[in-house]
């Protein structure tokens, strides 16, 4: 049987106008087939959806289906919800000014008095044409919507109050809408965003700007946002129930990650109940309007007191990581650099972590992370190239695609099998532009290979964690690639803390989150998230200059490096922000945090220039250049004049790399990965055994094999040692 792609389950009752609650991956609404829910009270419902399949099940009456089985009930067809028809689109307006003048004027006198006991007042009542009409063989209170150019889209119907209080949209399958967009566009101060629409015109009766989405708590749209630029401040009030929490959590994160509007969340008083809305506060409280935006509103997020932080340098946090990450010193604090450059307008750089498993390489990132906010950081496991866009994007009909934002995100991809994933992301790890255009195909049974468009959105941090060693050059020029330290101190330390955090794990925990340090460098992120600092200005760009082009013989990859170090030299200069110039919201980096970046990019420069993993590079200095003078040591001249050098076979390297680490490495790792990395990379070469043809021998190359090569950040060169 041919599987049918349909909507979104919360596409499809927003266009029915049918509010729901949302509790995880469930959405609760009313029964729609047996009256189940006619003697609920307040918000209870009993029929729960999954936002993801949109099965459901009624747990009073036990009704059972899925969305194509609900718009059957409703009165829809498969045309109505597939995303295969062409003419699943919204439906256009049926509505007429005449429609609305006749609505308007068979507005009954108890149902206009009903409307006043809400607060709202003859002069909203008769602005708006409020009115009363009879639809799908009811009547119902008519609310006139109309889009953005003012013309009447849809009626919003509402029961009549001595029957119930159900909502719907006359015509069915419309799209939410903004009431009311002249608010929006007439207005440059402040504004109310509610939940309803009789609660947006009680406090419009008040002389209170506000606005609301017509299809409930969860519909507020990303789009509409960019309209409330202009407003100063914006308050979010919603229902005091368990939907309108989140709704507002939603709205508000929306409106404060993407507008420079002081943002602010409304608390109604517990005296207003549960599921009490503005109108309950207005009329049945006769609540003071001023109270609404000084003793009920608090600013969103919680403003950190920037009074308690002093400068700040590297050392400090390598100290302060280190309760949970042991040794990597290098490794941590560019983690935490990349992670905190997500809060930077376009300077954000991305981390590849290569290493074997076991060694720790998805540990490092995802420690730092639990310093940042919730909300800003998205781990994925394994993902293949299109679930990515599906899982991590939203479907917009207006544009036909799916829009996935990732403006000031941290994304960590854990223990991926390989790289597809990033030949799709190229363009934005590069940051060619902040919004790009993507094309992927999808298969299905019934139209084969469709082409599916992806708008994505804003610069990530990205953090690629990988147990595949081989980088292919274009993703190894777009990262800074890094590998975690595997010495045995390191292991030992690590041991420790293992035993110590699982003996007592609520404990541990408990001293973790307590420790003084760690919660004050917690309160700095969030301060540095809320300056939303756009620009990095730095004041002597000779410096920089100088130090990258003095005696170096440049490489295609130095362009992409060079903004990689100004992406560190900003990164520092963001964490001290309140110690730098500052206008606006524009800082500007002191010299002070060009020398550190440039101290921490020189401690894995060789392994970034030869485009090799650390771990690999390491290996070459601490296992092959060993493995090689031992064997080519002790020779008398005359032997080794007749033989020449010694070349090492694949077992050589095998035993050198057990004698030294205790543990043995994989043949076809080495085969595959590691020795055809050297070669490309200029440290090896390989030759023929000429003693025996079918063995190859590996060589150092002749420039290197008697240079004393210093080793990279893992052996050598920890931020410690760079004394930052």
């Amino acid at each position: 049987m041919q599987k049918i792609k349909t909507i979104s389950p919360k596409q499809y009752l927003d266009r029915k106008g049918i509010t729901y609650q949302e509790n995880g991956k469930e959405l609760i609404i009313h029964c729609q087939f047996n009256g189940c829910d006619k003697d609920s009270k307040g918000k209870e419902a009993h029929l729960y959806i999954s936002s993801n399949t949109g099965q459901y099940e009624c747990k009073k009456c036990g009704n059972r289906g899925n969305l194509i089985t609900l718009a059957k009930h409703l009165g829809d067809s498969i045309k109505d919800i597939a995303l295969d028809y062409k003419n699943n689109k919204p439906k256009s307006s049926k509505l007429s000014i005449k429609q609305v003048n006749t609505c308007h004027n068979n507005l009954p006198s108890n149902i206009r008095q009903y409307l006043n006991s809400r607060g709202i007042s003859d002069v909203i009542i008769n602005d708006y044409k409020l009115g009363w009409g009879k639809f799908y063989t009811k009547n119902w209170i008519t609310i006139p919507i109309k889009d953005k150019s003012g013309v009447y889209q849809f009626f919003k119907l509402r029961q009549d109050p001595d029957i119930g209080n159900d909502k719907m949209t006359y015509p069915k399958g419309i799209e939410a809408q903004i009431f009311d967009w002249k608010i929006i566009n007439n207005n440059y101060g402040n504004i109310i965003i509610c939940e309803g629409e009789l609660d947006m015109l009680a406090l419009l009766s008040k002389n209170i700007p506000a606005i609301t989405s017509t299809h409930g708590a969860g519909t507020f749209k990303q789009d509409w946002v960019d309209k409330l630029k202009n407003c100063k401040k914006i308050y979010i009030c919603f229902d005091n129930d368990e939907a309108g929490h989140k709704g507002a959590m939603r709205v508000a994160d929306m409106i404060y990650e993407n507008t420079d509007c002081e943002t602010f969340k409304i608390d109604l008083p517990e005296e207003v109940g549960d599921g009490g809305d503005i109108t309950d506060y207005l009329t049945k409280l006769n609540g003071n309007i001023e109270d609404l935006f000084s003793k009920y509103s608090r600013p969103y997020p919680e403003r950190i007191d920037t009074s308690q932080f002093k400068p700040i340098v590297l050392s400090d946090i390598v100290k302060t990581l280190g309760l949970t990450i042991k040794k990597d010193e290098t490794n941590k604090i560019i983690t935490f650099l990349c992670e905190l450059s997500a809060y930077t307008e376009s300077s954000q750089f991305n981390i590849s972590f290569n290493a074997p498993s076991s060694t720790g390489k998805s540990y490092i990132p995802t420690e730092i992370a639990r310093l940042f906010p919730e909300k800003d950081i998205v781990e994925i496991g394994y993902c293949s190239p299109t679930a990515f866009f599906h899982d991590v994007g939203e479907y917009d009909e207006e544009r036909k695609g799916y829009i996935v934002d990732l403006s000031r995100k941290i994304l960590i991809f854990l223990d991926q099998p390989h790289t597809q994933l990033l030949e799709r992301l190229r363009p934005l790890l590069s940051h060619d532009k902040k919004e790009i255009n993507i094309k992927i195909t999808d298969k299905s049974q019934k139209f084969g290979l469709k082409t599916k468009n992806v708008l994505l959105r804003g610069y990530p941090s990205v953090i690629f964690c990988t147990a595949g060693l081989r980088i292919d050059e274009q993703e190894a020029t777009r990262f800074l690639l890094l590998s975690p330290e595997t010495k045995q101190e390191k292991l030992r330390e690590a041991i420790q803390e293992k035993i110590k955090k699982e003996s007592d794990s609520a404990a541990y925990k408990e001293a973790l989150n307590n420790n003084p340090e760690r919660k004050l460098l917690r309160n700095r992120i969030m301060a540095i998230k809320q300056a939303k600092i756009k620009e990095i200005k730095i004041a002597s760009p000779d410096i920089i200059e100088k130090k990258v082009l003095d005696n170096k013989m440049l490489k295609p990859r130095h362009a992409r490096d060079v903004g990689r170090l100004i992406s560190l030299i900003k990164a520092n200069a963001l964490l001290n922000l309140w110690f730098r110039k500052k206008e606006g919201s524009t800082i500007t980096a002191s010299d002070d945090d060009i020398e550190k970046a440039f101290k921490i990019w020189d401690s894995i420069s060789e392994s970034q220039e030869l485009n090799l993993p650390p771990y690999i590079y390491n290996l070459y200095h601490e296992v092959i250049m060993p493995a090689w003078k031992e064997k080519n040591e002790g020779r008398s001249e005359g032997f080794e004049e007749i033989t020449g050098e010694l070349g090492l076979s694949r077992q050589d390297i095998v035993q050198m790399h057990y004698k030294i680490h205790g543990r043995f490495i994989a043949d076809w790792q080495l085969r595959q990965h590691i020795i055809p990395m050297l070669e490309t990379a200029g440290l090896i070469m390989q030759e023929r055994d000429p003693s025996d043809k079918r063995k190859i021998l590996i060589y150092p190359t002749p420039l290197l094999n008697s240079a004393n090569k210093k080793n990279n950040s893992e052996s050598s060169s920890g931020v410690n040692n760079l004394k930052i």
